[in-house]
């Protein structure tokens, strides 16, 4: 089990599967549906996605979730789960990829999944991550899943909650 979770996890980190594989539809209210991998990329420029842009601005991150990130940027990586068409995910993913640039964590460290509003996505990614809300943000380190983040968190601060998983793998 653990070697197909690694060999998961390499091709979900490849060239290969960040290469715009999304699936695209719309839903009953006429929101654009990424569904598989998704850019950064393709919802800075959309402008279906103008959501992406607005939630970055104003926002300062977590001074504690920072420095974490910072400290543990070249080994860890984010698998991130969302829905382009949750309002949760429209208001917490651009203050994550601020949060990530800030620290410094390189783009191919970051690998984003969309999902649809059954939280199923492409390759069964969803039911082997076990993801039931959206966002999620995974934590890997080694391969292995060091936490997660669900939605705003469990005490409704979703970046400190982000950097005290990153800050617990360390100990």
């Amino acid at each position: 089990m653990r070697n197909l979770f690694q060999i998961l996890i390499l091709v979900l980190f490849s060239d290969v599967a960040l290469a715009q594989n999304a699936e695209v539809s719309k839903d009953a209210e006429g929101n654009k549906v990424l569904k598989g991998f998704v850019t950064r990329q393709e919802l800075a420029t959309d402008s279906s996605f103008a959501w992406f842009a607005k939630n970055t601005k104003d926002y300062k991150p977590d001074a504690s979730a920072l420095a974490a990130l910072k400290g543990a940027k070249d080994s860890i990586y984010v698998l991130a789960f969302g829905g382009t068409w949750c309002h949760d995910t429209q208001f917490i993913l651009p203050k994550f990829y601020t949060l990530a640039d800030a620290a410094g964590l390189a783009p191919d460290h970051i690998t984003l999944v969309g999902v649809d509003h059954n939280k199923k996505t492409v390759q069964h990614l969803s039911e082997t991550f076990n993801v039931i809300n959206v966002p999620t943000f995974i934590v890997l380190k080694n391969g292995q899943e060091i936490g997660r983040v669900v939605e705003y968190g469990k005490k409704g601060m979703w970046d400190r909650e982000l950097g005290e998983v990153i800050t617990a793998s360390k100990k």
